[in-house]
């Protein structure tokens, strides 16, 4: 068997970590936890990342880009409510089919108020420059309307606060939203 290269032990990495810290959040989790799951020591782990803030912000900067992916996806061609409803639906897919990406969405903003909290803003930056391009993201497709994008990244919030919590596809909690947002029938718990 070949022997994987530093980018590739690298991405090893980032997989592990998006995985450790959705489950951990960034304070719950070690850098011990992630090189095992990689197979890795901790001084080569850190050979491929100066700490665990830079492994952290990489697992989420990757988690903003899996999500703005499946957003331009889905809305490709689209536009209005037709890309409305099918980013809706490849969202709720995506969190159904990977909920640690959700559940890294929620250690992320978790990561941020802390570590604001003891005056560090790297972390807030880093995360809010990733929402501002997930918001470029559905805006467009969405005709460029601010109400229109508010709307749905509140949806999303809601979604994602809503499973978070583990309220059931079937719970009266869901009803109010649109169709395409709801999950009933696509998670299971």
């Amino acid at each position: 068997m070949a022997r994987m290269s530093a980018e590739e032990r690298r991405e090893s990495v980032i997989r592990a970590a998006m995985s450790e810290f959705a489950r951990g959040g960034y304070h719950g989790t070690s850098t011990e936890a992630i090189a095992k799951r990689v197979g890795v020591s901790q001084p080569y782990l850190f050979r491929l990342f100066p700490g665990k803030k830079a492994i952290f912000l990489a697992a989420a900067t990757r988690c903003v880009e899996d999500t703005i992916r499946t957003f331009e996806e889905a809305s490709e061609g689209l536009r209005g409510e037709e890309a409305l409803h099918a980013m809706a639906n490849a969202y709720t897919k995506v969190i159904a089919e990977r909920p640690e990406m959700m559940l890294l969405q929620m250690q992320m903003y978790v990561a941020v108020g802390a570590a604001e909290a003891e005056g560090d803003s790297e972390f807030g930056a880093a995360v809010r420059e990733g929402w501002m391009r997930l918001w470029d993201t559905v805006h467009l497709p969405l005709g460029a309307d601010v109400n229109e994008t508010t709307t749905f990244m509140a949806y999303g919030m809601l979604v994602n606060c809503l499973v978070a919590m583990g309220f059931p596809p079937e719970h009266r909690v869901w009803e109010g939203l649109y169709p395409s947002a709801r999950t009933k029938g696509r998670l299971e718990h």
